[in-house]
């Protein structure tokens, strides 16, 4: 493994003397080697809670979903898909699709350009480092946002959206941050968004379907013009899995996450009190319901609780394509889903995603009491910190 492979901004860690102080702070600039790999035992801002690191010893069992017949305009087999998808989303919120229609050699490629970019040197990873108050960019273990129950990653983070004049902003992002000599891997990920988006239309169809809204297009419609955040994870071996966490538990604030994880496997799902495991499936991408929808379904859909493993040995990737709806669109449930009568009443206020996105980068730590604490926050109109991650 490259001795690069990895970057961490560290606070006060100036007594370690490889580090080079940051232009933007009291942080440090160091090689992650020496804290994600060398390190035994793990360092204390990578430990965990014990009741956190509680075992998960079932499987999930979840769903698999063909699309297949959907994409084809099969009534039978769109009946069939929106069933199972309306049977986990009940329950857990998660499920995996196959029959996709995404081309395996898009997704190979996608995976070989994160090979490529968290195997750089640290001073070229460093030119899309992640700017305060946004959301894009790269970071290592969050360190420049938590001080404490830190993720043994790193990850690249860029937006996607489809502006009036068609401008490719994925591969925009590349070039500007790192330069010509990556137009090739900014055009792999635009590309890849875009068949991110495709999917994830479909399933906002079959979502519809499944809720029994009356407009099947109802959702398709809402996120046509979103705003998505495209997320490449990498998780170095740990020396001590047993203590650490590459994501910690939480709940997607997002509205709809499709995700690719390697054969590494490692993501997990707690439901019916229990965390349950989420193997990798050749082919399959892995689908879970976030807040933004559990709030357009007016709270019928879970938004569930997962997390992401490390492992001792192997490295592991993923690719995460979290779907948004514009900034500024309200957030509310159709009218099919509240009844006039007061028997289904509204679940949650409206909100616009930015607000959401506002809340979870500056005063709240995403976990699975999101939703309920961004409502608090949102009708208190005082923004202050709800929690103290």
């Amino acid at each position: 493994m490259d001795s690069n492979v990895s970057t961490l901004l560290v606070s006060s860690l100036s007594e370690a003397g490889e580090g080079q102080k940051d232009h933007g702070g009291d942080s440090y600039i160091l090689p992650s080697q020496f804290v994600l790999q060398k390190e035994s035992p793990v360092p204390m801002n990578f430990i965990w809670p014990k009741e956190d690191l509680v075992k998960a010893i079932e499987e999930l069992r979840e769903p698999v979903v063909d699309l297949s017949g959907f994409l084809k305009g099969d009534l039978v087999a769109t009946q069939d898909a929106a069933t199972l998808i309306r049977e986990s989303c009940l329950k857990h919120g998660f499920f995996q699709v196959i029959g996709h229609g995404v081309d395996s050699r898009l997704i190979q490629l996608a995976y070989d350009h994160l090979d490529r970019f968290f195997k750089l040197p640290v001073s070229m990873k460093l030119r899309a480092k992640r700017m305060p108050g946004t959301n894009w960019g790269y970071s290592g273990a969050h360190a420049d946002r938590f001080a404490s129950k830190l993720p043994w990653k790193e990850t690249l983070s860029f937006r996607f959206y489809e502006p009036d004049d068609s401008h490719p902003v994925v591969l925009d992002f590349f070039k500007s941050t790192l330069g010509m000599d990556f137009e090739e891997t900014g055009l792999v990920y635009q590309k890849y968004c875009e068949a991110m988006k495709e999917v994830a239309l479909a399933i906002m169809e079959l979502l519809a379907i499944s809720l029994g809204i009356h407009d099947q297009q109802h959702y398709k419609h809402f996120f046509q013009d979103g705003s998505s955040i495209m997320r490449c994870n990498y998780y170095p071996p740990c020396k001590e899995p047993e203590h650490a966490f590459g994501t910690g538990p939480h709940c997607d604030p997002t509205s709809l996450t499709i995700l690719h994880q390697d054969q590494i496997g490692g993501l997990e799902v707690f439901s019916d009190n229990k965390w349950r495991t989420v193997p990798p499936r050749q082919g399959a991408f892995v689908v879970n319901i976030g807040d933004t929808f559990m709030a357009l379904s007016n709270g019928k859909y879970k938004s569930c609780l997962h997390r992401a493993l490390v492992n001792r040995d192997k490295e592991r990737r993923s690719l995460a394509f979290f779907m948004n709806p514009r900034e500024d669109k309200v957030v509310r449930p159709p009218e099919d889903l509240v009844s006039c009568t007061g028997d289904t009443p509204r679940t949650y206020p409206d909100f616009t995603w930015s607000e959401l996105l506002q809340f979870t980068q500056k005063h709240y730590r995403a976990d699975e009491a999101t939703l309920p604490n961004f409502t608090k926050w949102l009708l208190s109109s005082k923004p202050a910190d709800v929690n103290n991650n």
